[in-house]
């Protein structure tokens, strides 16, 4: 069968989040379950993503990240045309953004699919297989990759690109989607604190290289 959500635990009778309207905030699965029926239109029915990775895996990524990039969105400081209808505070309010983020941290998706001894029909198994994440080799020098990660990417995105905090995991996510957003910083329209330090001195034999070490982190 397809791959699911790990369970989540109870909600938390406080979280100690207030909320906009000076309330608490109490994790609602089910509502972010409504929403995320909305969301895999786009990033996929659990969240692996889709478009041939253009939209981005949300599975497992860190909730603060998800929800400070939803309110990015909100705010129209980060650009995305696709989801300018959504990302408003009457579609998307505080507490739904906080929901939905906690549900795709938790969100887990399979990285292979599943093997031959296991009993399902072709369709079943054509499904699982296009619900697993499993980023392909990208070519290049991983060494002189992992070389320029350790010296410019490992103090925020982690060791094995597992993300900290606001800083995102990198680690299984689509390549296609990775080399649009880096594109789209080294035109000015998306932030990064350390673009010049990091970013516009990369030759493209370096981006490829670090595609190249990116791409087997997850493996």
């Amino acid at each position: 069968s397809p791959p699911a959500p790990a369970p989540l635990p109870p909600p938390a009778a406080d979280s100690g989040i207030v909320l906009p309207n000076g309330k608490p905030w109490v994790y609602d699965p089910e509502t972010a379950k409504d929403i995320m029926r909305t969301c895999a239109a786009c990033h996929g029915e659990f969240g692996e993503g889709g478009g041939g990775g253009v939209y981005p895996r949300l599975a497992g990524l860190n909730a603060e990240y998800l929800a400070d990039q939803l309110r990015r969105f909100k705010s129209r400081e980060r650009e995305n045309i696709p989801m300018v209808p959504y990302a408003t505070d009457r579609e998307l309010p505080e507490k739904e953004v906080l929901d939905i983020a906690r549900f795709l941290a938790d969100a887990k998706v399979a990285k292979y699919p599943p093997p031959p001894e296991v009993a399902m029909d072709a369709y079943q198994r054509l499904k699982a297989t296009k619900l697993t994440v499993q980023i392909p080799r990208e070519p290049g020098d991983v060494e002189a990759g992992k070389a320029l990660w350790d010296s410019g990417c490992l103090e925020c995105h982690g060791r094995q690109g597992q993300g900290r905090g606001k800083k995102p995991m990198l680690a299984g996510q689509h390549m296609a989607y990775l080399k649009t957003q880096i594109a789209l910083i080294l035109a000015g329209r998306r932030k990064h604190e350390d673009i010049d330090e990091l970013m516009r001195g990369k030759s493209e034999d370096d981006w490829q290289n670090l595609w190249a070490y990116v791409s087997i982190l997850d493996d």
